[in-house]
């Protein structure tokens, strides 16, 4: 890159709200540990309030993504840095959580897995590493790829985006610079949580970073309780992969239908493990093949299952 072109990414950056000083902690160096510590407190209360503004976006956002789903595409999001670390978080999570098929939500960051535990920094440069990554992950028109990036601008990300608008996906991205920086023709839809300057200038890893993982949270969440995940407010589509997930179906089964530890435990072995089938046997009395004929008649949803005549 020749200097002029590195002036010119140089006055780029600058102008970045992620990049700019912030006024409530310019003597923070000074401050003593308790001091330093309530001036990040009242920094992070500001981000809830950030994202609140976004919702109506983040509700256009899990439209999208629950259409996807429906139509047997995947929620995919690209990222860098902290960014893409809490992507790859996010999509990591929600098979033992809700029972998704490895695959159906997935996260890519600049510079691969090695990336996940030591900074690849380099990698993030350049627009082609984003676009060679979704074309290796074989996105297709029926896909939503996702771009995190705070400052809006990280080649990587940009590059990802625009590949997977190109082949026809749905598009979204995440970034904490305010909405009028953002061409809205670039994606089908943006959140931009817009949390003002960092405590320490530039370190995204902090407030912007909450909240990404605020909204990576209610996309997948809100998408999983549409597709019939949860019921009430307990997930009752995980998988038993270890222990803890195990007592803690045991637990659903018991809260919900007022059975004992043990009473739980057999009807779970009778659902092959299913918290789901096991429900919906003991709330309608019915057999394990009859409980999943009537979910599969209700499209996953126990409520409807239970509530349903037919078998």
């Amino acid at each position: 890159m020749s200097s002029l072109d590195m002036k010119a990414l140089f006055a780029e950056i600058s102008k970045l709200s992620t990049e700019q000083r912030n006024p409530n902690s310019m003597d923070i160096d000074a401050r003593s540990t308790m001091e330093i510590l309530t001036i990040i407190n009242e920094e992070d209360k500001t981000v809830p309030f950030a994202v609140e503004k976004e919702l109506p976006y983040i509700a256009e956002a899990v439209e999208i993504i629950i259409h996807a789903f429906k139509n047997g595409g995947r929620l995919l999001y690209f990222g860098a840095g902290t960014s893409g670390r809490l992507g790859v978080v996010d999509a990591s999570e929600c098979p033992p959580t809700f029972g998704t098929p490895y695959g159906m939500i997935d996260g890519f960051i600049a510079g691969g897995k090695e990336a996940m535990f030591r900074a690849q920094e380099g990698a993030e440069d350049y627009e082609e590493n984003g676009a060679k990554d979704v074309l290796a992950a074989n996105v297709t028109d029926k896909d939503v790829v996702c771009g995190i990036a705070a400052s809006r601008r990280t080649p990587y990300v940009v590059g990802a985006v625009k590949k997977a608008k190109q082949i026809g996906a749905k598009t979204l991205f995440i970034t904490c610079n305010p909405r009028k920086n953002f061409n809205i023709k670039e994606v089908d839809v943006a959140m931009c949580p817009y949390v003002g300057p960092e405590v320490v200038m530039g370190s995204t890893r902090m407030k912007s970073g909450t909240a990404q993982k605020l909204v990576l949270n209610m996309l997948t969440t809100t998408a999983m309780i549409r597709m019939g995940k949860v019921y009430e407010n307990m997930m009752i589509d995980l998988q038993m992969t270890n222990k803890k997930l195990v007592e803690r179906s045991k637990g659903i089964v018991m809260t919900i239908t007022g059975l004992s530890y043990d009473e739980a435990s057999d009807n779970l072995i009778k659902a092959n493990g299913h918290v789901k089938t096991a429900l919906v046997m003991i709330l309608a009395g019915l057999t394990a093949e009859e409980a999943k004929v009537r979910l599969e008649q209700s499209e996953g949803f126990v409520r409807k299952a239970i509530e349903s005549k037919q078998v």
